[in-house]
């Protein structure tokens, strides 16, 4: 599979939802406005789905199935994802439903969170900025193996709550 993609697909689930503090639960679409993966300037996130649907149809559903088992989906401007009331109430990074990731916020305020990652094919750190209950943006830079391939990746993110609903997506883990 493309290198770009592996590191696209990485950066996703590593990095949505980063926080789930002063925001509102619902449906949430991520654009990004900076990917670099080993100090390249990658697609944004609308030229990233365009590759996805040039991939052949399995790849392009393993891809997908990947994302949809963390609660993401594509869509609109970029990705969706799903926050339960619960999640949002938690205050917690997505990697704690994962066993085998840790993860530890290292300061905390009202509209910022800075926070490290540990995981079995990658580890990073980040930031979240809360601009509104609405909207948030987030930079995550990250260290990461991927079809046997090493490389450090950034992205910053940009989200914006769409709604209560989220339809049939289930909430992000």
């Amino acid at each position: 599979m493309n290198r770009t993609l592996i590191a696209f697909a990485f950066l996703l689930s590593c990095s949505l939802p980063v926080q789930a503090a002063p925001i509102l639960p619902g449906l949430w679409e991520f654009t990004s406005r900076d990917i670099q993966v080993d100090g390249q300037q990658m697609p944004g996130v609308s030229e990233m789905l365009e590759q996805m649907q040039n991939l052949p149809a399995a790849q392009r559903q393993q891809m997908e199935d990947m994302l949809a088992a963390q609660g993401v989906q594509l869509g609109g401007q970029g990705v969706r994802i799903c926050l339960s009331e619960a999640q949002v109430n938690a205050e917690e990074l997505p990697f704690s439903d994962q066993p085998d990731c840790t993860q530890e916020i290292t300061e905390r305020t009202d509209r910022l969170w800075k926070f490290r990652f540990q995981c079995p094919d990658a580890s990073g750190q980040g930031e979240t900025r809360f601009i509104s209950e609405r909207e948030f943006v987030s930079v995550v830079e990250s260290q990461y193996s991927a079809g046997g391939e090493r490389g450090s990746s950034r992205m910053e993110s940009q989200a914006r709550w769409l709604g209560e609903d989220c339809g049939a997506l289930k909430p992000a883990r």
